[in-house]
């Protein structure tokens, strides 16, 4: 398998500052305190609020609150199709369509 090269340059931080500042947009766009959120959610406010200034939150947490903001479809819809940045690596993707496991390790 030949290396993929990815300029993608977002660190996993810079990813979840992003995901908290959309979030917190978003609850500040509907009026919601994180109080609000917090009932809405089932998610405790002081989670809601070390989310927001620290972006650390469960994956669980992130997607309780984003439901209760009616971003359900957009949680169903994240990671739903195939991404490929080369012609070998979308024939790669279609031969493995229906594969359970993994079988080869990525080379480094």
């Amino acid at each position: 398998m030949n290396l993929i090269y990815n300029f993608d340059l977002d660190t996993p931080d810079e990813l979840l500052e992003i995901l908290a500042r959309n979030l917190q947009q978003r609850r500040l766009e509907k009026g919601l305190s994180r109080n609000a959120l917090s009932k809405l959610s089932g998610v405790p406010t002081p989670t809601i609020a070390k989310f927001e200034q620290k972006h650390t939150i469960s994956l669980a947490a992130f997607v309780s609150m984003a439901k209760a903001l009616g971003y359900s479809k957009d949680i169903k819809e994240l990671l739903s199709r195939p991404l490929y940045n080369s012609m070998e690596e979308l024939e790669t993707i279609n031969r493995n369509k229906n594969r359970k496991r993994g079988r080869n390790e990525m080379e480094r």
